[in-house]
C-alpha cells in the first residue's frame, strides 16, 4: 500500500527497461556453469580444444586426411565443431532455461521470453568469445589463419544458434507436458549431431543416397556452406542454407504458439509427484 504507482512509459523507456533486464538476465546464465565468468569461458574453451584435438588424432589414425577440403586441416575440423557446438550449447541452453512456473517468474519484471531470450544470447556469448579466443591463438602461436569470406561464415555460425534457439523453443513449449521425452530427446537429438551435422566429411564427397541421409538436418547445411566461404578450393553444390534458415522460422513460431499455450496451463504443482 505503500509502493508508488507506476508511471507509464514510452516505447523506448519499455525497451531500455527490458534489455536491462535481459543484460542481467544473461549474466545470470553465464555464470550458471561457474561462479566465476571466466571460468565458464575457460572451461568452454577447454571443450572446443578437446573436440579438436579428438577429431584431428581420429582424421589421422584413420587416414582421413584426404577426404578433407584442400588447405588447413586444422581449419576444417574447427568450421564443423564450432558450428556443431553452437548449435548444441544453444539448444541445451534454451531447453533448460526458467518456464513459466518457475520462482523466477515471481519477480515482476522477469518472464519466460526474457529467459528464453537471454540463454540463448548468452550461450551466443560464450561460443562466439571461444570461438575468437582460440582462433586468436592458433593465428599467433601456430600458422596465420586465413578464412576467405569471413562474415558469410560468421553468418553460418549466426544460423547454426538461430535453428538450436528455434528447437529449443519448441522443446521447452512442451517441456512442462511431457519432461522425461524432452530430456531423452535432447540427448539423442544432441549425440546423433556428432554425425548427422556432417562436421566429419563434405557434402561434395558423398554419394546420392548418403546425402538423403543428412540433408534433412538444418546444420549440415550451414557446415557445408560455410566450409565453402572459409575455404577458396570448396564450392557446395547439395546444400543451402536457405533451408536451414525456413526451417528455424518455422521452428520458432510453433515454439511461440506453444510457449504461449503451455504459460497460460502451466503449474508449480504438476512436477510435484516427480
Amino acid at each position: 500500500m505503500f509502493q508508488s504507482t507506476r508511471k507509464p512509459q514510452t516505447n523506448l523507456g519499455t525497451a531500455l527497461a527490458m534489455s536491462d533486464v535481459i543484460y542481467h538476465s544473461i549474466v545470470r546464465s553465464v555464470r550458471k556453469t561457474h561462479n566465476n565468468a571466466f571460468m565458464a569461458i575457460a572451461m568452454n574453451m577447454l571443450q572446443m580444444v578437446i573436440f579438436v584435438m579428438a577429431f584431428y588424432v581420429m582424421f589421422s589414425v584413420l587416414g582421413l586426411r584426404g577426404a578433407a577440403v584442400r588447405g588447413d586441416f586444422l581449419l576444417y575440423i574447427m568450421s564443423g565443431i564450432f558450428l556443431f557446438m553452437t548449435h548444441t550449447k544453444t539448444l541445451g541452453a534454451v531447453v533448460g532455461s526458467e518456464g513459466p512456473a518457475s520462482p523466477m517468474m515471481l519477480h515482476a519484471p522477469m518472464n519466460t521470453i526474457v529467459a528464453i531470450f537471454s540463454s540463448a544470447l548468452g550461450a551466443l556469448y560464450i561460443q562466439v568469445l571461444s570461438l575468437f579466443m582460440i582462433l586468436f591463438i592458433y593465428h599467433v602461436a601456430f600458422t596465420p589463419v586465413v578464412i576467405e569470406q569471413p562474415f558469410p561464415a560468421f553468418g553460418m555460425l549466426l544460423l547454426s544458434w538461430f535453428t538450436g534457439a528455434a528447437l529449443g523453443l519448441v522443446l521447452l513449449a512442451i517441456k512442462p507436458w511431457f519432461p522425461t521425452f524432452v530430456s531423452i530427446f535432447t540427448q539423442i537429438y544432441s549425440r546423433a549431431n556428432m554425425i548427422a551435422s556432417g562436421k566429419m566429411f563434405v557434402a561434395n564427397s558423398l554419394p546420392a543416397f548418403m546425402i538423403a541421409m543428412f540433408d534433412w538436418n538444418p546444420l549440415f547445411h550451414f557446415i557445408d556452406q560455410a566450409r565453402g566461404f572459409v575455404f577458396i578450393n570448396y564450392s557446395p553444390r547439395y546444400t543451402s542454407w536457405e533451408y536451414g534458415f525456413w526451417v528455424g522460422v518455422v521452428l520458432v513460431m510453433i515454439g511461440l504458439m506453444g510457449e504461449f499455450y503451455t504459460r497460460r496451463h502451466a503449474s508449480a504443482s504438476w512436477g510435484a509427484r516427480r
